[in-house]
């Protein structure tokens, strides 16, 4: 047995249904400019979450701590020497200098990201062939041998050959041969990356023996990193300690910068919906004002009536919000965030081909809710009880 509550409020839903299915056309138009409010938001809610995840779990095969030297507040070469000092803090397990900078191709207009590595000296090295799609990583010994990212060799205008040439400062010319690719699921970090040995990229860049860009620090127990990188402040004063943890959140507040900058400016689209709505609403055509006086004089009640439009404005909302957010995430997933790469991605004209994979938590799509559906609850049932105030003559007269 049906409650007597529960049964009037069906029978309230399915005179709020025949309602809307009446005005089928206007509710239609409704329903699809509040759906495509709800898909941008998503997606950018969508996107955000699913490249922190792809950050982070990249990011694990970065440097526990990276060493940086500075110099008025810019980053300079660091010297070779600082080594010794750090062998002497206990818990460091391995100190690996890198060099590393940005190659701009005047040709295509396209920076590429260069490192040069001992990979053989990084501890678990043999874990980053994992992120290879072919081939193997340039040893030690293996001069001009480098992996490059999925938008290289397409950017160099390969074809099948395996061999390139940059330019030194000098405008001379060195020679690569291409030993490996790395895989689609690194795109993020990798996609405009040539990774080559020490010795190869400091002929490249011309740094003289006994520099580097940044040395890279490797920890024997990865709950000391925070203390170990106190010791190494101290012990460095003029240099910058960067720990992993600090860039994997530098990598989170970026994109949610990006993000909130989008969505704020999605918020005037939301705005202006909302007050189309409260408009709508409130300025109800002579046929809906008859129809509530009718109501009134078969003995509806006001919040009866307020009832009705309620559940019009949660069907028309609970729909746009499955159709916003379903789209959001077939956009997001098949394909890749297109309409929003531009923002997200940032000036890079190498841009990679992301395969991602949002996770909505509960209190994402609550917040979706909050600023979606909350709005246009109050801004068509505020209304609609100001109206269901007049009296049933008066609309019947009108």
């Amino acid at each position: 047995m049906i409650p007597k509550n529960i049964e009037k409020q069906l029978n309230i839903l399915d005179y709020a249904l025949s309602s809307l299915w009446r005005r089928r056309l206007k509710s239609l138009s409704v329903l699809l400019v509040f759906a495509a409010v709800i898909f941008l938001l998503a997606s950018f809610q969508m996107v955000t979450q699913a490249l922190t995840a792809k950050a982070k779990q990249l990011l694990v095969h970065t440097p526990e701590i990276t060493l940086q030297q500075m110099s008025a507040g810019r980053q300079e070469a660091i010297a070779l020497t600082y080594s010794h000092q750090l062998a002497e803090i206990f818990g460091i397990r391995k100190v690996v200098p890198r060099i590393w900078g940005y190659y701009f191709d005047e040709v295509r207009l396209a920076n590429y990201t260069i490192i040069g590595m001992d990979l053989s000296e990084i501890p678990g090295n043999a874990l980053l062939d994992t992120t290879l799609l072919s081939g193997t990583m340039p040893e030690k010994a293996e001069q001009g041998k480098v992996v490059v990212g999925q938008s290289i060799t397409k950017s160099l205008e390969l074809g099948g050959r395996l061999t390139f040439s940059l330019f030194r400062p000098d405008l001379s010319l060195k020679s690569f041969e291409i030993s490996g690719e790395f895989a689609p699921d690194t795109d993020i970090l990798s996609h405009d990356l040539i990774v080559m040995n020490l010795a190869d990229a400091r002929d490249l860049f011309s740094i003289p023996t006994g520099l580097a860009t940044d040395l890279c620090v490797y920890v024997t127990n990865p709950q000391e990193i925070e203390t170990i990188a106190k010791k190494i402040s101290a012990a460095l004063p003029g240099v910058r300690v960067l720990t992993r943890p600090q860039i994997q959140k530098t990598y989170q507040v970026v994109f949610g910068w990006r993000s909130g900058f989008g969505s704020i400016c999605l918020l005037a689209a939301l705005a202006a919906f909302a007050i189309l709505a409260w408009d709508k609403a409130s300025g109800l055509s002579p046929e809906e004002k008859r129809e509530i006086a009718i109501l009134k004089v078969l003995g509806w009640e006001t919040g009866d009536i307020l009832a009705v439009r309620f559940w019009e404005s949660v069907s028309v909302s609970g729909l746009a919000c499955l159709v916003g957010i379903t789209a959001a995430y077939i956009h997001v997933v098949y394909f890749a965030a297109s309409l929003f790469r531009p923002v997200l991605m940032g000036w890079s004209v190498l841009r990679p081909e992301l395969q991602l994979l949002p996770r909505l938590a509960a209190g994402d799509i609550l917040l979706i809710l909050a600023f979606t559906v909350i709005p246009y609850l109050a801004a068509t049932v505020i209304p609609a009880w100001r109206n269901a105030t007049v009296p049933a003559d008066a609309a019947l007269g009108g």
